[in-house]
């Protein structure tokens, strides 16, 4: 651009791309009052005559509309989803080669376009009506001849031909309106149209001939200023190119932390200052982000890339906590079984490790209407895979449907019987028998993983042998950490694992305590200085690396929102039959006597079942026999109770002598007669002796 032409800001940058930065521009003048200075998001920038300004980067934000007939100015986002139509130009040409001379745009670029004559035009032995419209196709170049333009002409009744008109022929003629649409952003992206007028659609909204003008939001630093500067295109203020006299003008270059990592490594270890600290809202809870502050000296030692892992603490009354551990963490790890609260859950750790045990923790009762197996607590399932089996799935005609369920084994204890003795030496090797079912997808319960691995792994080696997620425990911290956040936690899981470009950095006051900054997760722009390093010439100190940095959840959020945007919902379970509802309820009672005479078919005590029977289906029993009668209306004495009475010291019961006994009522245990016509074969108390047992037991309590 002219090196001593000053134009607006607007018009110049809206002639730029990002492809020819950056330009040094020099201000010329302003129209701002209070010496051109003024608030621009948050911070004030001030432009003075003379200031150089270099221009590191656009981005188009808006786009200005002015009314040419009253010259007022209104601003459209990029995002306006209204459309426009070029507006044609009034002026009248004389010749074709005027027209195409003074079009606002190159010919080339922006074909085809429309005109007509308002006179006729005669052509070798064609011949053109007043006012029919041709529409310019190309141009045809020939040398030693005049050159033409090729047009197209609509006749009537849908006949059409082309012809061939001459550069210099003369008449009247005048662009027409075409029906093309398009978008603001169509606009702004074309040369050539932002050069033209435009027109709403919507007539109702502004019927006046516009002219659009890009609005851009400007990057830019000073040479007397450290921070970035950002401020709109469309201040009205004069610049010039000095690009090209202003080469050797030294600026502070802002660089975000992706484009410290395009820096040579020559350039590390270096001091540098953070011109713009992170965002309040932050992905890190680590106790260095609090000291990013504006202004500060950081200690970059150098770049690379970290192998990192994501762990997360379990839910629980405490606030779940997440750490990015990278995988130089020197602390040893135990597996711990995983928790899972639906069948799809079990499908979904099959698919990442084969050979899945579980034990079930919670009791699922059996639905054969709709194909669900019953499961006891403590029942161990071997899952074998997964297929599309047939399951009534709850339907009324007695159709089955096609499903994906989980292939798995119950492995069921077998019973132990004492008159099989001979045989222990044969079943030695089997010491359970697997019974195959089918759980499908969309089944509910809870299962623990069974493991019997005690071995203590290394964090690298956990991510070499086994698939993620898994669930560890810390047991043995990593002795380099002053502090190891992730000591104490029951059972971590690790989420996922990520390599990341880190930038190794340190504060002044402590230059050998080295962190990580992930570059792809923080906000920064700092500047490289030219103070020293806080240590001696080629000696630095010992380093130690903190290897744990808790993050939030949203990190984990984000973190899955990369990974697994495209995972697949679990299965919805099929409608369930109504008319079933009285089928299920007696299918429940039965399964659930299945599942208790399950549960302990292994106990050789009393069953539950004998029990309950004593209670609810003994004979029923005779009438409780009347009350004793009284000697007398008198109430009994009181015996003074300062000295025990001989008999009582023996342990023996003393017949109560206010209670009249019948002889004939002494019964013992012994002579009690069994119930032959019981189910059981246990004793039954007379309920006559349990009648005067606690008629005694009340009097004692009396006494």
């Amino acid at each position: 651009m002219a090196g001593t032409t000053a134009l607006p800001l607007q018009e110049f940058i809206a002639s730029l791309d990002n492809t020819c930065l950056p330009k040094i521009l020099q201000v010329c003048s302003g129209v701002y009052f209070q010496g051109s200075i003024y608030e621009i998001s948050g911070s004030e920038v001030s432009f003075s005559t003379g200031d150089l300004v270099k221009v590191t980067g656009i981005e188009l934000l808006s786009v200005c509309c002015e009314d040419i007939s009253t010259n007022e100015k209104f601003e459209l986002p990029i995002s306006h989803t209204g459309l426009f139509k070029v507006v044609p130009d009034d002026m009248p040409y004389s010749t074709i080669e005027e027209m195409l001379s003074l079009r606002p745009v190159g010919l080339e670029s922006c074909l085809p376009f429309t005109f007509a004559s308002h006179s006729k035009m005669t052509f070798e032995n064609f011949t053109l009506g007043a006012g029919r419209a041709l529409t310019v196709l190309s141009i045809q170049r020939r040398e030693g001849k005049e050159d033409q333009v090729r047009c197209h002409v609509q006749g009537k009744e849908g006949a059409s031909a082309e012809v061939c008109i001459p550069l210099s022929s003369r008449g009247e003629f005048h662009e027409c309106e075409s029906e093309e649409r398009f978008t603001l952003r169509e606009i702004m992206s074309s040369p050539c149209l932002r050069s033209r007028k435009f027109r709403f659609i919507n007539t109702t909204k502004c019927d006046q001939p516009l002219i659009l003008s890009p609005v851009y939001q400007v990057n830019a630093i000073m040479s007397l200023r450290k921070n970035v500067l950002k401020f709109p295109s469309s201040l009205e203020v004069d610049v010039i190119d000095v690009t090209d006299v202003c080469k050797d003008v030294t600026f502070v270059t802002p660089l975000s932390l992706t484009e410290v990592l395009s820096q040579p490594d020559e350039s590390f270890p270096a001091v540098v200052e953070i011109l713009e600290g992170p965002e309040s809202r932050s992905l890190f809870k680590c106790n260095w982000l609090p000291q990013f502050n504006k202004n500060e000296n950081l200690i970059f030692h150098k770049k690379g890339t970290s192998p990192m892992i994501l762990i997360s603490s379990l839910k629980s009354r405490k606030a779940q906590q997440f750490f990015l551990v990278s995988q130089q963490y020197g602390g040893r790890f135990r597996r711990r079984p995983r928790e899972f609260n639906s069948v799809y859950e079990l499908y979904v750790a099959l698919a990442q490790a084969p050979d899945l045990r579980v034990t079930v923790t919670t009791n699922c009762e059996e639905v054969e209407e709709e194909g669900l197996p019953g499961l006891s607590v403590g029942d161990q399932l071997e899952v074998v895979s997964c297929k599309m089996v047939e399951l009534p799935c709850g339907s009324s005609k007695g159709q089955k449907e096609s499903i994906e369920a989980l292939f798995c084994r119950r492995l069921q204890e077998l019973d132990d019987d004492d008159d099989d003795d001979e045989e222990e030496e044969e079943e030695v090797n089997q010491e359970c028998e697997k019974e195959e079912i089918f759980l499908p997808l969309y089944m509910q319960g809870h299962f623990v993983e069974v493991i019997t691995d005690t071995k203590k792994y290394r964090l690298r080696d956990l991510g070499k042998q086994f698939k993620l997620p898994l669930d560890v425990k810390v047991v043995s911290r990593d002795t380099e950490l002053e502090t190891d956040p992730l000591v104490g936690f029951p059972c971590l899981r690790i989420e996922g694992a990520m390599l990341e470009p880190t930038i190794q950095a340190s504060f002044p006051n402590r230059p050998d305590h080295c962190f990580e900054i992930p570059t792809q997760w923080l906000s920064l722009s700092v500047c490289f200085t030219k103070d020293p390093l806080p240590w001696p010439n080629e000696q630095p100190p010992m380093f130690h690396l903190d290897t744990v940095t808790e993050v939030t959840d949203t990190f984990l959020y984000e973190f899955r929102k990369q990974g697994n945007s495209d995972a697949a919902p679990p299965p919805r379970p099929p409608k369930r039959n109504l008319s079933s509802s009285k089928s299920l309820k007696k299918t429940s009672k039965k399964v659930s006597s299945k599942a208790d005479k399950h549960k302990h078919r292994s106990d050789k005590s009393v069953p539950a079942k004998e029990l309950g029977d004593l209670n609810l289906n003994s004979k029923k029993r005779p009438p409780a026999p009347p009350p004793p009668a009284i000697l007398d209306d008198e109430p009994p004495p009181v015996v003074p109770r300062k000295h025990l009475a001989p008999e009582m010291t023996t342990g023996k019961a003393q017949p109560n002598t206010y209670v009249k006994m019948e002889d004939s009522k002494k019964v013992s245990l012994s002579d009690v007669a069994a119930d032959v016509d019981s189910d059981h074969d246990y004793e039954i108390v007379d309920d006559t002796l349990a009648a005067m047992m606690k008629t005694a037991q009340e009097n004692v309590l009396f006494y």
